[in-house]
């Protein structure tokens, strides 16, 4: 009995684990965020290196918005 309620649990929390994510990443997530886009003074979020891989744009995030 104790060992069909074990995979009964396992089985739960692995179907669980298929699920769609609750977030999106092309909605802002703050908002300070979405105050920059609707202005027109947001940074992009990713960029590419030199061998075409997408990276998160931290230097263009991080710097001040009146130096962009």
């Amino acid at each position: 009995m104790r060992s069909v309620l074990g995979v009964l649990i396992l089985l739960s929390l692995g179907l669980g684990a298929c699920t769609k994510s609750p977030f999106y990443n092309e909605y802002p997530r703050t908002p300070y965020e979405r105050y920059q886009m609707l202005r027109g003074t947001d940074a992009p979020r990713y960029e590419y290196d030199t061998y075409g891989n997408r990276q998160p744009a931290l230097r263009p995030r991080l710097t001040p918005p009146d130096r962009r």
